[in-house]
């Protein structure tokens, strides 16, 4: 019996790390025009036999009523490191938090303090500061910011000093880079990975080992969506 992962060719895996990047960084499938370009396929009807075959194999759903809406189920366990790390793409708002928070009228967060994105601290609880939150995540939900400290998700784009913005959400997607509460008081950025009873916390820097815990030692506390970095 074959592995379906396995049996995923080339360009039906590059289509859904694509997908899965666009979702990530901007919340909404890419159109059938970006996914011909991002292959550089000659027509669209291509990337919808690539689709359907993605769709047949288990690995993504076309949502209903809704048009180009695509929701990624699962990423191929063969999928090395590096694609997985670059399946997200952090939107990042260079240079920005001093000229936005001189604005007027304008919506604001609240910045939680440090969050170590190595090593796990005390859960962070205490407003330090406020951002502002970017226009395109005003109605998407509840978010708050977080001051990033430490090196270990450097190659998912997240800087020591970068300030990530989190959606607030008790659930995330294997893949997703959250802010997981360990045992009630430490808290970590990391991404999540669930199989069966196990729960891991990844890095994305290969000097960070994974952690692995089970599912009653781990809450979800934000899903990240976004980040600030002055340069």
């Amino acid at each position: 019996m074959y592995d379906v992962c396995s049996m995923l060719t080339k360009k039906q895996k590059n289509l859904l790390l694509y997908i899965n990047k666009k979702i990530r960084s901007t919340g909404v499938s890419p159109s059938y025009e970006e996914m011909k370009n991002s292959l550089n396929l000659k027509s669209k009807s291509g990337i919808h036999r690539l689709i359907t075959a993605l769709e047949e194999r288990g690995f993504i759903k076309r949502l209903a009523h809704k048009a180009r809406a695509l929701e990624v189920l699962k990423l191929p366990e063969t999928a090395s490191a590096n694609d997985i790390y670059n399946s997200f793409s952090p939107s990042v708002i260079k240079g920005g938090l001093d000229s936005n928070n001189q604005k007027n009228n304008v919506n604001e967060i609240p910045v939680l303090g440090k969050i170590a994105a190595g090593t796990s601290i005390e859960a962070i609880q205490n407003e330090v500061s406020r951002i502002v939150l970017p226009q395109a995540l005003s109605n998407k939900g509840e978010h708050f910011g977080l001051k990033i400290s430490g090196d270990s998700m450097i190659e998912a784009g997240i800087n020591d000093g970068d300030t990530v913005i989190v959606r607030k959400t008790n659930t995330a997607d294997n893949g997703q880079i959250v802010v997981a509460l360990i045992d009630d008081h430490e808290a970590m950025l990391k991404r999540i990975r669930k199989k069966g009873k196990v729960v891991a916390l990844e890095s994305a820097n290969k000097s960070y080992e994974t952690k692995i815990f089970g599912p009653d030692r781990v809450k979800i506390q934000g899903v990240l969506v976004s980040l600030y970095r002055n340069f």
